[in-house]
């Protein structure tokens, strides 16, 4: 008689050989649980768990013991219970493929929340603004992932907010005006879907596991799978992990971290940290980062840490590391790695690099090159020295080294299906991840790990400028300017990309972007 399947792992019960079951980034944190590094405690549902119910319609009939089993264990190990109404456990929903899918199906954060837990978490932090603004986070999420709810609907609620404080800023709304716009929220969800917000913590996680099983169907997912050359069948994992929060004052905050340089492979830590932030903020561009080196100022303590964890990982993985982490009032905690992506020039040289250092053989190291890679070598370059030209904004393009077509026009509603040939225009407030293959302008949130960009940098797209400040007018949102020369505020960027300068000249009533030279 065979042994039925687990389909509900602990991260303490997995490793990174078990990556085609509990998925690239389960895996990775049952390894890093395995090493000592500080992971808040969670679990993993299986990848063939997501199959069973991708083939049915219906989850596996011991799943939802398992996940019971699983939870109680993660209450005991926190000391706290999934949406208590005094001092609530509150945990993420993420989806893990086997194969890295960046940006690609869903994340829902602050599950447990609900009108009773949230005064709770309120008293527990001794921040009323904190957990208002966590629970907006969630009826948000919950909104437009679960129930399926357009994402813009909120988008204008909090906007309107926003306007009327004057400031483009969430940091500015206080703990009154966030507790009007979760109501607001879950007004327009009942109008929406005819249904209110599940205030039952249980059902806010099960609902959640479903919505990512199902986004390993999404377009986004199917379109980067079909590119990627990544098997349809394979099903995603769901890691449900405590919350651990970086957006508790100036003592906290979230960012991503790499081993090395992904653009150039130079070697040092590199990337990005947003003070008083949780984890979606510092991948969403909804606020300006600033370099990791900036940690280093804000809490010594951390960033040393940070380095040694990451000097553990490389030496673990051989290999160029990727690692979210969150600091909540000064203590460090690792959120996910995964190797890292790689320009074609870093992946040269990292392969170079790590082969002097000894650390993989001359074999191993022509085995992390290929042809293709060496072809975009051999692509024109852009000219990154700055044009003769009155500086009007300033923008992030997102195009791969040595790609030369940088379509982006600026009126926000374009077609969505256009012609052979067309380019598709959008432009929102924040990077959604919302699209595949259009032109994207992002008029804030300038950071080097803006996570929208791996959707089209992945695809090969060049797709996102991102330029600011930018006036935008609210009815449809057509960005308006001049002649200019649209520069990038850094050069180097996350997945191996750079800022590369760009001259807007004016076709009708939309600037369009062209490549200085190359």
């Amino acid at each position: 008689m065979s042994t039925p399947p687990t389909y509900v792992y602990a991260f303490a019960e997995g490793s990174r050989e078990m990556a085609g079951l509990l998925g690239g980034k389960g895996a990775g944190l049952a390894e890093m649980t395995r090493l000592g590094l500080p992971v808040p405690p969670g679990f993993t549902v299986t990848t063939e768990a997501c199959k069973v119910y991708l083939a049915t319609g219906e989850e596996p009939l011991a799943l939802g013991i398992e996940e019971a089993r699983a939870l109680a264990g993660l209450e005991r190990a926190m000391g706290r219970t999934l949406g208590a109404p005094d001092d609530p456990l509150l945990v993420s929903v993420r989806s893990g493929a086997r194969f890295s899918m960046p940006g690609m199906m869903e994340t829902i954060l602050d599950i447990g929340l609900n009108d009773e837990s949230v005064a709770g978490l309120a008293k527990a932090s001794g921040q009323e603004r904190f957990a208002w603004d966590s629970y907006r986070r969630l009826v948000q999420m919950f909104g437009r992932t679960v129930l399926g709810v357009d994402g813009d609907l909120f988008e204008q609620a909090i906007a309107a907010h926003k306007a009327r404080r004057g400031t483009r800023d969430d940091h500015d709304l206080d703990a009154r005006e966030l507790a009007l716009i979760t109501e607001e929220f879950k007004v327009i969800i009942r109008r929406e879907t005819g249904d209110d917000f599940p205030q039952d913590p249980v059902e806010q996680l099960q609902r959640a596991i479903r919505a990512v099983f199902d986004s390993w169907n999404g377009e986004r997912a199917r379109v980067y799978r079909h590119r990627e050359h990544i098997p349809d069948d394979l099903g995603t994992a769901v890691n449900v992990q405590a919350m651990v929060f970086g957006n508790l004052g100036p003592d906290s905050g979230t960012g991503v971290a790499f081993t090395r340089d992904p653009a150039t492979g130079a070697r040092g830590m590199y990337g990005d940290y947003l003070p008083d932030a949780q984890g979606e903020d510092v991948v969403s561009g909804v606020r300006d980062a600033v370099p990791l080196s900036e940690l280093k100022i804000l809490d010594p303590r951390s960033y040393v840490e940070l380095g040694d964890h990451l000097r553990t990982l490389e030496n673990h993985y051989r290999d160029l590391c990727d690692v979210e982490f969150t600091v909540e009032r000064g203590r460090l905690w690792i959120l996910q790695t995964r190797v890292g992506k790689r320009t074609a020039e870093a992946a040269f040289r990292i392969a170079h690099d790590l082969r002097e250092e000894k650390t993989i053989t001359a074999d191993e190291a022509l085995a992390r090159v290929d042809g293709a890679e060496l072809t975009r070598l051999m692509f024109p370059r852009f000219d990154t020295t700055p044009a003769d030209v009155p500086l009007a904004l300033e923008g992030l393009s997102v195009v791969p080294l040595g790609q030369l077509q940088v379509p982006v026009d600026l009126p926000a509603h374009g077609d969505r299906h256009p012609q052979q040939g067309a380019h598709r225009r959008m432009s929102w407030r924040e990077a959604r991840c919302e699209g595949v293959g259009g032109d994207v302008v992002d008029p804030q949130g300038f950071g080097v790990v803006n996570q929208l960009p791996q959707e089209p940098s992945a695809l090969r797209l060049p797709d996102l400028c991102q330029v600011g400040p930018l006036p935008l007018a609210e009815a449809d949102r057509d960005a308006r300017t001049g002649p200019c020369t649209a520069r990038s505020r850094r050069r180097e960027r996350r997945s191996g990309h750079r800022h590369v300068p760009l001259r807007c000249s004016r076709s009708g009533a939309a600037p369009r972007a062209v490549p200085v030279s190359g």
